[in-house]
């Protein structure tokens, strides 16, 4: 197993990274703290390809295999581009692999349609709290034995968002409301076998963006210990704060390798990629919300206040993992596909 990135990945990582630069500043950042969504950003994304690099370019994608769209959602982590290109991205991955989805390809690419995904079982055919919730308008949710997108036409946002930590666009989808289009993608264990696939592919990159995040935060604490004095000296002179910076990057790039080999897996090693996926997102979340926690302590009282930039890192490290739900049930996630894995029976 290489996992160091070809020439091709680097630049599909510089690439993305300038568009992240450009139009993805922090400034932006605070200005759609209200929505979670800026429409701008979007439509920059949709025209560069990014919404539909994973999908197959017979159908207008990008054909990019995961460790491209790992790297495409380490840059988004990394600037805390508020869109939500993540579950998109699983949303095409699933769309694409059939028949009926295949066909609203074409106005994602075009940017007439935002896609996301039910990550979580629905709740009397509600989604709840649905990434993008607020401003998608295609859902691919697993409704009972069938895998459906269901369709909604309407001006954007379609609710406004309840307020959160890490001011996502998030929301309750009624996919029974009237108006709406429902498409079945597939029946049965299909069904249940695809949403698994791009729930998997969701926490993968996830693992990435929140490790983006976590190099972010890691620059901005550095930069700043480097800056405030104490005792008349820097207090980067201390080993106090060396050590625990020390610490949380090794600890960072241990991750980062987890999440480039659960992207290799998906399409090396299929048969362990869901478990590495699981893996990385719960080590990610927990590298990445040590490191932010850290460099806000560094920053003293000022880290806590709206003005400095390390609370929106800060907030987005807790908030975005649990778009899949608790921890707590996602570590069962894990240990229950590991304990498959090893042929180990489980009760019902």
């Amino acid at each position: 197993m290489d996992l160091s990135l070809t020439d091709d990945q680097q630049m599909v990582r510089s690439v993305f990274g300038d568009l992240f630069d450009k139009e993805a500043t922090l400034a932006r950042v605070r200005a759609a703290e209200d929505t979670g969504f800026d429409a701008g950003l979007w439509e920059a994304l949709t025209e560069a390809g990014a919404v539909v690099m994973g999908a197959p370019e017979d159908l207008g994608g990008g054909g990019a295999g995961a460790i491209d769209l790992a790297l495409i959602a380490e840059e988004h982590g990394r600037s805390l581009a508020p869109v939500p290109l993540i579950e998109a991205l699983a949303a095409v991955h699933v769309l694409s692999g059939t028949e009926a989805g295949a066909a609203v390809i074409e106005e994602i690419a075009e940017g007439e349609v935002i896609p996301t995904v039910a990550l979580l079982p629905l709740q009397g055919g509600v989604a709840r709290l649905a990434p993008a919730g607020a401003v998608a308008d295609l859902i691919v949710a697993l409704d009972g034995d069938e895998l459906v997108a269901v369709r909604r036409r309407g001006e954007r946002p379609y609710a406004a968002p309840p307020e959160n930590l890490g001011s996502q666009p998030i929301a309750d989808w009624d996919l029974a409301a009237a108006g709406q289009e429902r498409t079945v993608l597939a029946f049965g264990a299909e069904a249940r076998d695809r949403h698994a696939d791009a729930v998997a592919l969701w926490r993968g990159l996830t693992a990435s963006a929140l490790n983006g995040l976590r190099k972010r935060a890691m620059a901005i604490g550095v930069e700043y210990v480097k800056n405030r004095k104490a005792f008349g000296q820097p207090i980067a002179m201390f080993q106090a704060i060396q050590h625990r910076l020390a610490d949380q990057e090794a600890a960072g790039q241990g991750v980062e390798l987890l999440a480039y080999e659960a992207a290799w897996a998906r399409e090396a090693e299929p048969e362990r990629a869901r478990a590495l996926a699981g893996m990385a997102l719960l080590a990610a979340a927990s590298s990445a919300f040590a490191t932010t926690r850290e460099v806000l302590q560094f920053h003293g009282g000022y880290g806590y206040t709206l003005e400095y930039d390390i609370q929106l890192f800060f907030r987005r490290a807790k908030a975005w993992p649990l778009a899949g739900g608790a921890l707590t049930d996602q570590y069962q996630d894990l240990a229950a596909a590991l304990w498959a894995g090893a042929g180990v029976a489980q009760e019902a």
